[in-house]
């Protein structure tokens, strides 16, 4: 059995693998991206039977019929978000807390929606862990947007949905930026939305695959 240390360098010479051959290696240059990947521990987020596979560029099931997502995807809807550490940031999709962990490193708040209480339970734990303590968490249709009438300087939605839903349009700021996988129920395109000079666009990206958003504005099953 491996000792603490041994496991520890392990996981620091996979993670340093990620970096340099599916981030570096592809179009991810944004550095506090980089430098914030290269802090958390993707490992924490993982179950444990999947642990070994941690730091390879590929999804893992983390219960309730969802995923983490690959290092590369997580980073590359983090360099299109454009987060600056005075950006209020919400996500839509808590998931495993990985790419909420990532988030709050780069952003002074960030809120999470979660359908599902067991996994926004599991990652509130993993944070607290990290102690990150600049994160809100919600459980509920994430497809709705935050409860209230608050505006986001940033949306990010992790899991695909059919169309960009108008509810999260209402809640991007102005100038602000959303990211969103949008298409069918099994291949989407990443897709950038942003509101500039009171008109709202949106420029299509690179194809990938999502599982669905389950909710009033997303997949209905």
């Amino acid at each position: 059995m491996c000792s603490r240390n041994e496991e520890s360098d392990e996981f620091a010479q996979a993670r340093e693998r990620m970096l340099n051959r599916d981030l570096k290696g592809r179009d991810i240059t944004d550095s506090r991206v980089l430098e914030v990947m290269a802090e958390i521990p993707r490992h924490e987020f993982v179950p444990g039977e999947y642990r070994w596979q941690a730091y390879s560029d590929n999804p893992l099931p983390i219960g309730m019929g969802q995923t983490i997502s690959q290092p590369y995807i997580v980073a590359l809807m983090t360099q299109l978000l454009c987060v600056s550490p005075d950006c209020e940031v919400l996500e839509i999709g808590t998931g495993s807390g990985y790419q909420t962990a990532i988030l709050s490193r780069l952003a002074k708040k960030v809120y999470t929606i979660e359908k599902f209480q067991e996994l926004s339970q599991s990652a509130q734990a993993v944070l607290e862990k990290l102690d990150i303590d600049n994160v809100e968490f919600h459980i509920g249709d994430g497809s709705c947007g935050w409860p209230g009438e608050k505006a986001f300087d940033r949306i990010i939605v992790t899991a695909g949905v059919p169309a960009m839903p108008e509810p999260l349009i209402n809640q991007l700021a102005a100038a602000g930026l959303i990211v969103a996988p949008v298409g069918g129920p099994t291949v989407q395109e990443l897709v950038v939305g942003e509101k500039k000079k009171g008109k709202y666009i949106e420029v299509p990206g690179c194809g990938c695959r999502f599982v669905r958003l389950i909710g009033k504005h997303g997949f209905t099953q």
